[in-house]
Order: C-alpha cells, then sequence, then structure tokens
C-alpha cells in the first residue's frame, strides 16, 4: 500500500505566454509566477509531506518548476514521469488557439471526461485514469510518494472539483 499526495503545481507566470516560443503547446514551458513560488514554498512546509521518499512530476514547466521547489525543501529526489502531462485538448497534439482549448476543456467537464463528439479529439478521462495508473504502478513500492501534475489531471483521476494551486490531495495504492 503507497500514499501518494497529489500536488497541482503553483500558479503559472503567463507574461510571456504568446512570446518567443510560448505559443501553443510551447505555453507548456512557462514556469511559476512569483505568487506561485510562494504557494509551494508554503505546501512544502506540510508535515504529511516530510515522509516521501521522492518526488514525480510532469515535465511541463510549472509542474518541474514546482517539483523543484519541493526537493530543495524537503531534500528528497525527484523523477520526471512524461505520462503525468497535462490534459490534452487534441490528441494529435495539433496546435489550438486559448479559446478552442477552453472550449474543449469546457465540454469536458461538461461531459464527465467522455467525448461523444468525434469532432473533437480530446484526451478523455479514461485515457487520464489509465496514464495516471501506469505512472503509480512504478512507485507503489515507496511507501509515500509526491506527484506534482496538473489541476485536470488530478481532478479526473481522483475524481474529485478541480484542486487550488499548491493544493494537496492524498490517494492509497493498493
Amino acid at each position: 500500500m503507497t500514499k501518494f499526495y497529489f500536488i497541482r503545481h503553483g500558479e503559472n507566470d503567463t507574461k510571456e505566454l504568446n512570446t518567443k516560443f510560448y505559443k501553443g503547446i510551447g505555453s507548456n514551458m512557462l514556469t511559476l509566477s512569483k505568487k506561485g513560488i510562494e504557494e509551494i514554498e508554503e505546501t512544502s512546509k506540510d508535515e504529511r509531506l516530510k515522509k516521501a521518499k521522492i518526488i514525480v512530476t510532469s515535465p511541463f514547466g510549472r509542474a518541474l518548476h514546482s517539483s523543484a521547489i519541493l526537493s530543495k525543501e524537503l531534500g528528497i529526489d525527484l523523477v520526471v514521469e512524461t505520462l503525468l502531462h497535462e490534459w490534452l485538448a487534441d490528441i494529435n497534439y495539433e496546435s489550438l488557439s486559448d479559446e478552442e482549448t477552453y472550449e474543449r476543456l469546457k465540454l469536458y467537464f461538461e461531459n464527465n471526461g467522455e467525448n461523444p463528439n468525434s469532432k473533437y479529439n480530446y484526451e478523455s478521462r479514461e485515457s487520464i485514469v489509465n496514464r495516471v495508473n501506469n505512472v503509480l504502478e512504478k512507485y507503489k513500492n515507496y511507501v509515500e510518494v509526491i506527484i506534482v501534475t496538473h489541476g485536470v489531471v488530478i481532478s479526473s483521476f481522483l475524481q474529485i472539483p478541480y484542486p487550488k494551486n499548491a493544493e494537496i490531495n492524498e490517494y492509497i495504492f493498493n
């Protein structure tokens, strides 16, 4: 039995959004804002995290930046797992406008993670659950593990309301 602490990354720094290479899928490289850094530093003080032996993180900038702060503050290593990436608004990795992405996200939540309209190729809840389970399976020999990922992933996997930035949610994996 392993206890996983799912943590949503801190607030994203969007000052450079749509500049340089921070466009489309490149926007996932953005890191944390000053507030986001403070959120994660505060989360690192939570006593529940002190027993964890590893941090497993999404490769996206905001999650990776959050994990780096947690790693430094808690003195434990981190591992990047690509399957912990953000929800895919298009499973073919097509570049979408912000409006298209938010439209699909709205539909995703309205349809409880199902994709009844083949017009939109967004990732299903079932796909998220499967990929997260594949990651958890690799770390089930630990007693306590920190997982840093994204709101849609956490909400979908744990079947909970959308988490706040730097929020911790516990999950027991048998």
